[in-house]
């Protein structure tokens, strides 16, 4: 059986060597080529890759498939983030864009993500046309990358370039100076890395060498994987927050001056806040599925409406493109805002964070505080389950039945089923259960007042379901 080539909630990804392979990049890119054509007269699009091993050589082959069926193609010469090629897009006025990447995932994954000519992902319908354009074998017979550049199909572009200008006519780097010498920046090995050097130079920086390895730890922005960084401020009274992006630089993760983790809950509230109340800005607030009620909350007490998605950035992507929206969130640390792109982006939200902090003078912790005054206190908790899949596959057909109707103490009071099954407890407490689309594990997430009470919730649901 042909290996068939299906994209998850964002992007297709598989283990190097073994599933994603040169043949199978290069039907996908065949698929591409054809969709694009179908669309486009004498189509563009740009292209990328970011630190991950092979990337270079996959984005080559990719370019020379696209450029065989007569598409111009901008190639980065070097490595870059996702924001940068969805950026491009929008500047280079091209159809489509694709970057080689595997986002968070372990080292030992790459992947392929597609961009629409807005600077966001292309929506889950046209992913479906491309996917069913997929041939069972790759055509091999290309023309070198060389001769394409010498006849203009393939056209090296600096990304990073283009982007970093884009920064600094958005922000006033000079006041964002003033505090960024007690910055520590982690780009966990990622394609972050240079441009954080060149528009932040007085930080301390961690993790900014090429590993395409990742140090062996999956380069995702989440409190286990980083704490070096919560050491390091913890341990030196001149760092006073920390920012981390992924392996694609799109996500994102904060540290205060005490070294401790504000996940995006909190990070999605910040900046929902800062946007109303100090840039006089409006629109809508679209967040995932597993993004905390306290979203709503805060919506309200500014007069905003919120809606909610199925978990995949795409799915914001659809409304930020088609509607008002002022801000696009997801649990994981993609946030997107009005403005910029209807694409995720680590770096631009980290200084987005950093600029509030400088207007107000006040660290990250006070700003926190002062949130909390307006919606209470919260946490937001997680749980990644590996279990096998015949286990997985029973817990939601349990869900599904609606068989859980307490987890030990916890009581259900209503059950949605947008994505995954989130069971609604008492107080505003909350638990989902979701299996992941990218990784073989079950997801399960609690909301309460505390980490502690979170915690509490989450051994409850596993003790329940056995995992």
């Amino acid at each position: 059986m042909t290996y068939q080539i299906k994209f998850g909630t964002d992007g297709w990804r598989e283990i190097i060597g073994d599933a994603y392979t040169a043949d199978n990049v290069l039907r996908i890119a065949h698929a591409t080529a054809k969709w694009l054509n179908k669309k486009h007269k004498e189509p563009k699009i740009t292209l990328g890759y970011d630190c991950r091993f092979g990337g270079k050589m996959f984005a080559e082959y990719t370019a020379r498939c696209l450029a065989h069926h007569g598409i111009t193609v901008y190639l980065s010469p070097n490595f870059v983030s996702t924001p940068m090629i969805s950026f491009a897009n929008v500047k280079l006025k091209t159809d489509a864009g694709i970057i080689i990447t595997a986002s968070h995932n372990p080292p030992s994954y790459n992947g392929y993500k597609l961009k629409a000519s807005y600077g966001g992902p292309v929506l889950p319908d046209e992913i479906s046309e491309i996917e069913k354009l997929v041939e069972d074998t790759p055509n091999r017979n290309l023309p070198e990358l060389g001769d394409l550049v010498n006849t203009g199909k393939v056209i090296y572009s600096d990304f990073e370039q283009i982007y970093s200008e884009h920064v600094k006519s958005s922000f006033d780097l000079n006041k964002i100076h003033k505090i960024s010498n007690h910055l520590v920046y982690d780009a966990m090995y990622g394609a972050g890395q240079s441009l954080a050097k060149k528009i932040l130079p007085n930080a301390t920086f961690l993790h900014c060498e090429h590993n395409p390895g990742f140090g062996d730890t999956a380069p995702e922005p989440i409190l286990k994987n980083l704490q070096e960084v919560s050491t390091l401020i913890a341990n030196t009274p001149n760092l006073h927050f920390g920012l981390a992006t992924d392996g694609d630089a799109d996500r994102i993760g904060f540290f205060d001056s005490k070294g401790r983790f504000i996940d995006s809950h909190h990070l999605i509230l910040l900046i929902a806040y800062y946007l109303v109340k100090y840039k006089g800005m409006s629109g809508k607030i679209v967040k995932s599925f597993s993004v905390s009620s306290k979203v709503d909350l805060l919506a309200q007490k500014l007069g905003l409406e919120t809606i909610t998605t199925k978990i995949g950035f795409k799915y914001i992507c659809q409304h930020m493109v088609e509607d008002d929206v002022l801000v696009g969130a997801e649990e994981s640390g993609g946030i997107a805002i009005k403005g910029h792109i209807p694409e995720r982006d680590g770096i631009w939200m980290g200084l987005i964070l950093m600029a509030y902090m400088a207007e107000t003078d006040k660290k990250i912790e006070e700003l926190v505080e002062e949130m909390y005054a307006i919606v209470g206190a919260f946490a937001v908790e997680r749980y990644d389950l590996k279990i096998s899949e015949e286990l997985k596959q029973n817990i939601i057909s349990d869900c599904k039945a609606g068989k859980f109707k307490q987890f030990g103490n916890y009581q259900v009071e209503k059950t949605e089923d947008l994505d995954g099954y989130k069971f609604h407890l008492q107080g505003g407490e909350w638990v989902m259960i979701r299996p992941s689309g990218t990784e073989p594990v079950l997801r399960v997430y609690a909301e309460s007042a505390t980490s502690e009470g979170a915690y509490k919730i989450l051994d409850a649901v596993k003790s329940t379901i056995h995992a």
